[in-house]
């Protein structure tokens, strides 16, 4: 999209260009880029989503391993685990972002502003587990980033421990 800043000497007008990429197998990042040109912001775009890129454990290699809820800013979502078979049923933006983390069983609902990038951000929270531990610091002496709920996507090991009991493959093929 073009983006405007206002300045004392006028408008300088830039392109601004948003990119997820993921390799359909767990892998996803995003990444931001803005350049007087398109094709140079996609680039700087591009560059950036391939260094955030990050790996989100899925259970059974198709969905998430339980619901999930995050907050950024006006946007709420939440997402839930569904059976085989399902499909993405969720915001355009979500659907795009769990295909190319190759996550194909989900439901979710965004409450609040559905601005793209929030939605993105947050989802990326939820995804990407332990991005902003909650006692770290923003290393000048302010508080950090805080997640509102739990600490992002849990470890199948993890959640055995918290149920007590081992999680069986119940898949037939």
């Amino acid at each position: 999209r073009r983006v405007t800043q206002q300045t004392g000497k006028g408008k300088i007008h830039r392109m601004y260009t948003l990119i997820v990429v993921g390799d359909g197998n767990g892998l996803v990042g995003f990444g931001e880029g803005k350049d007087e040109e398109a094709p140079r912001a996609a680039e700087k775009a591009l560059a950036e989503a391939v260094r955030n890129m990050d790996y989100v454990e899925r259970f059974e290699d198709r969905t998430i391993w339980t619901d999930m809820e995050a907050k950024l800013g006006g946007t709420r979502i939440l997402l839930r685990p569904r059976p085989v078979g399902f499909g993405l049923q969720c915001n355009p933006n979500v659907h795009q972002v769990l295909k190319a983390a190759g996550i194909k069983d989900v439901s979710a609902k965004v409450w609040g502003s559905r601005t793209p990038l929030n939605v993105i951000k947050a989802l990326f929270r939820m995804l990407h587990a332990g991005n902003a531990p909650l006692a770290m610091g923003d290393g000048v002496g302010g508080r950090g980033r805080r997640m509102e709920k739990g600490s992002g996507l849990r470890s199948k090991d993890a959640m055995e421990r918290e149920r007590g009991r081992r999680i069986v493959d119940l898949r037939t093929w």
